[in-house]
């Protein structure tokens, strides 16, 4: 099968396109899925330039999300049949191969029935933005209706699912952008208040929109100053969320004055330290959003869909940092 291997950590010039040996069920709880799209996540481009995950498994397949039709089951498989279309967050952070190619072996209970209205290009580019939102907001601060949130970068991956799930709970969304095209992308998701933080200050933005409360959530998925600054724009007894490492330069003196919650978010954890509650909880997820999909409750963008032969240009994409929505390979591209 066709497939993009991580070669050695380095620039995306490490990943190669080559022909390796399929897959093969070796479980009876297994199903052999063939991968119609693969969804591309920052995470990918870490675990490349770093090999993180992969000190003495080199070369590798990257890739989290996927999408496609499962073409075999195993002996004692009693969810799905050959035929059925699926998505799903799974492999390609270390012993397990990623999506960047055209099948995967994958044991029943990591994958879920994809939306019925959702193309593969749109199902492979949804479950690890959507598992990180979902536990960020709801998990992780309980964000319920009437609340405030802040949302960082609302339109990038992460960003604009969550601000879909934010006015799902009921709740009044605050997001940053950077450009005029990006405020007006995030306003048709339902935002109630943007910034744009290359023209205003976020922090005074937000107190002025709060009326100096501060907001009762923030989502923060860039990290750094951007998470220092983000304490002063929290309300009393507020929740903070990030998905990086705040790094050793953070003052918490602020944070434990107005008893700040701050709490880290990874749903990458579960699959690393083989959790089985907590991926059970993920599927769970990917379910209840199959039905926000079908709905037409939630929808994800997609701002490109390449060939695997153009996975390098895909993490150029990523790296870039002003991407909207999400970046995709088309296994069908490849024909």
């Amino acid at each position: 099968m066709k497939a993009v291997l991580m070669t050695k950590a380095g620039d995306p010039e490490v990943l190669q396109l080559t022909e390796i040996e399929a897959p093969q069920i070796t479980h009876p709880s297994q199903v052999k899925v063939q991968i119609k799209a693969a969804g591309i996540n920052p995470i990918d481009t870490k675990v490349r330039a770093n090999a993180l995950f992969f000190p003495d498994k080199l070369p590798a397949v990257l890739g989290c999300d996927g999408a496609g039709v499962v073409v075999a089951v195993g002996d004692k498989v009693d969810k799905f049949k050959q035929g059925d279309e699926v998505w799903f967050c799974h492999g390609g952070l270390g012993d397990i191969q990623g999506n960047y190619a055209e099948f995967t072996v994958i044991n029943q209970d990591e994958l879920m029935l994809k939306p019925t209205n959702l193309s593969f290009i749109e199902a492979a580019a949804s479950p690890l933005v959507l598992i990180t939102a979902w536990e960020a907001l709801y998990d992780k601060a309980g964000l319920h209706k009437n609340q405030t949130v802040l949302i960082h970068a609302g339109a990038g991956g992460v960003g604009h699912v969550a601000i879909q799930l934010a006015k799902l709970a009921g709740a009044k969304v605050c997001t940053t952008v950077s450009s005029e095209e990006k405020e007006k992308f995030v306003r048709n998701l339902g935002a109630d208040h943007v910034i744009n933080y290359k023209q205003t200050d976020v922090v005074d933005a937000v107190m002025q929109w709060t009326e100096n409360k501060g907001v009762d959530v923030i989502l923060d998925t860039v990290g750094g100053e951007v998470f220092i600054q983000s304490i002063n724009a929290l309300s009393y007894s507020g929740s903070l969320v990030t998905l990086l490492d705040p790094g050793t330069d953070v003052v918490w003196k602020h944070a434990r004055l107005m008893n700040h919650s701050i709490s880290f978010e990874l749903m990458l954890t579960p699959m690393l330290k083989d959790l089985p509650k907590a991926r059970k909880h993920q599927m769970f997820i990917l379910d209840r959003c199959k039905e926000y999909f079908e709905t037409g409750h939630l929808k994800i963008h997609i701002s490109h869909t390449l060939s695997l032969s153009k996975s390098i240009d895909a993490h150029n994409g990523i790296q870039s940092g002003s991407m909207t929505g999400k970046i995709v390979l088309d296994m069908e591209g490849n024909k």
